[in-house]
């Protein structure tokens, strides 16, 4: 993956209406789904939980078939690169005890995949504000400047692959 230039106001636009259409979406076909099942099938008991359940779990399904079918959608360009770059960042960030102790070491690959991790994160906590714990990032990004800077590495990110990280 590689990190792109993304239009915040045009990414909190598109997010908030996939997240609107998502939850009424969501909210009519579980409905519906229900209470066709509990106009068909009553139960003399009077609990309907089970026909409720029903719904709301093939909605979310569908929804999620859904979503995936339009992942490749132009408008959804924003939306997806954010949920693949959150993806690429979890990756990361499972390994980020080896790959720290191995960039410590002098490994290309850590510093690479920790620069990745830095750069992709200060985008996400841009395009989110959620920039309170920039200070922590920004601290870590020095750290590995200097090993970077020490191992005479050059931390590219455009040279990031998420295969490398299979070695630690």
């Amino acid at each position: 993956m590689q990190l792109m230039k993304i239009d915040k106001t045009l990414y909190r636009s598109r997010l908030n209406i996939v997240i609107v259409a998502c939850i009424a979406s969501l909210a009519i076909s579980s409905l519906a789904i229900s209470q066709t099942l509990i106009f068909l099938l009553p139960d003399e008991s009077g609990s309907h939980f089970h026909w409720n359940l029903l719904g709301v779990v093939v909605s979310s399904i569908a929804l999620v078939v859904g979503l995936l079918k339009l992942k490749s959608h132009p408008k959804m360009r924003e939306v997806t690169y954010v949920w693949d770059l959150k993806q690429a960042l979890n990756l990361i960030y499972r390994k980020n005890k080896k790959l720290l102790t191995a960039a410590e070491q002098g490994n290309p690959d850590a510093m690479l995949a920790l620069q990745f991790s830095y750069e992709g994160s200060r985008q996400l906590w841009q395009l989110d504000d959620n920039t309170i714990t920039m200070s922590s990032l920004n601290n870590a990004q020095s750290q590995l400047d200097e090993w970077a800077q020490e191992y005479n590495v050059q931390l590219d990110i455009a040279d990031y692959r998420s295969e490398s990280l299979s070695a630690f």
